[in-house]
């Protein structure tokens, strides 16, 4: 009895004591979707991928049909702080699910919130554009399948599509990113490998020495393991019929029916009219001209957006690396039959 009278004195002169961690944030539920949907209406689609997997290239496709807008990189639920971030501190929990709080119901506002920061992002954007479904493409590398979990708590209705490219592509694409922005991120050894390569090429065009540092192939193969067996697995198990990946290569290849397979799946109608903006569209490549104005010298070394770079570059010490730690992923997704490359 003392112990709560005394409890009882301590919220009288101090007030109720501070959580230090908030509760899990509820998921969204139906019926908020619903409700929320009368004041934003469009359809949603998010774009996911690792890094340097032609969400861009996507995106810009995309966003060619009438009726489809397309942005890039809210970085909702791809990279740290994240839309949770928003609502996910006690404090927060406590002012959305106050009883005094009339306005929630009883429940937890924190789902409701983060959609309608979501939406009106989303949305504003799209109304200046006239489009009536409307997605975001935002990379991810290193959240994967948490990533899905996330963007379904809050998106149940909405449909996720994933592309997916070579991981050795994919690599070499990452490697070469690094050296072309001077990341802060880069060895000793790494600056020593970009200061050879401006010297002479050929060492590294002939397989006799690798640009690669052994623990960056370790890192960026395990990541992309990851990214792909996380991904595909959530994005089935979650999404079910409204969960659509396709491959890079696929779309570098058949630009035309690939995106006739990702419009029929967003729900809209594509003409053939659209043929001839694709190629047109396909022609340029903003990324290899900003990286050519970035740091020309190393990015003349390697054309970009293309399939099969890694077939020039990997050295024997690359290969037995990349397959030791990606080479079971490569023959799941059908770039190679077996081990024997």
């Amino acid at each position: 009895m003392f112990s709560r009278f005394k409890s009882a004195a301590r919220i009288l002169l101090k007030g109720e004591p501070k959580k230090y961690q908030r509760s899990p944030i509820p998921a969204i539920t139906d019926e908020e979707v619903a409700e929320i949907k009368q004041f934003f209406p469009r359809e949603k689609f998010f774009i996911f991928g690792h890094a340097r997997s032609g969400t861009t290239l996507l995106m810009r496709l995309a966003r060619l049909h009438p009726e489809v807008h397309c942005n890039y990189q809210a970085h909702f639920f791809t990279r740290q702080p994240l839309l949770k971030s928003l609502v996910n501190t006690p404090d927060v929990e406590e002012w959305l699910t106050r009883k005094s709080n009339r306005w929630n119901q009883g429940r937890d506002l924190s789902p409701l919130v983060l959609r309608a920061a979501a939406d009106v992002i989303l949305e504003r954007d799209a109304a200046r554009a006239g489009k009536s479904i409307v997605g975001d493409k935002s990379p991810s590398s290193t959240i994967h399948g948490q990533a899905v979990r996330d963007l379904h708590a809050v998106y149940p209705d909405a449909k996720l599509v994933y592309i997916v490219r070579d991981g050795r592509d994919v690599l070499i694409s990452e490697r070469f990113r690094n050296f072309v922005e001077e990341s802060r991120f880069l060895s000793a050894e790494d600056k020593r490998i970009i200061e050879d390569l401006r010297k002479d090429q050929t060492p590294f065009m002939n397989g006799t020495r690798s640009i690669f540092t052994e623990t960056f192939i370790r890192r960026v193969a395990k990541g992309w393991v990851t990214n792909l067996q996380e991904t595909e697995d959530e994005g089935r198990r979650l999404f079910g019929e409204k969960y659509f990946s396709m491959r890079y290569e696929d779309l570098l290849a058949h630009p035309f029916d690939e995106m006739q397979k990702l419009w029929e799946f967003l729900g809209v109608v594509s003409g053939q009219s659209l043929e001839k903006t694709i190629m047109e569209e396909m022609a340029s490549n903003p990324d290899e001209e900003w990286q050519a104005q970035r740091n020309g010298d190393i990015s003349s070394f390697l054309p970009k957006g293309q399939a099969g770079n890694w077939a020039r570059l990997f050295t024997a010490r690359d290969k037995v690396i990349f397959k030791e730690v990606a080479g079971a992923m490569l023959v799941k997704w059908g770039y190679e039959k077996d081990f024997e490359w």
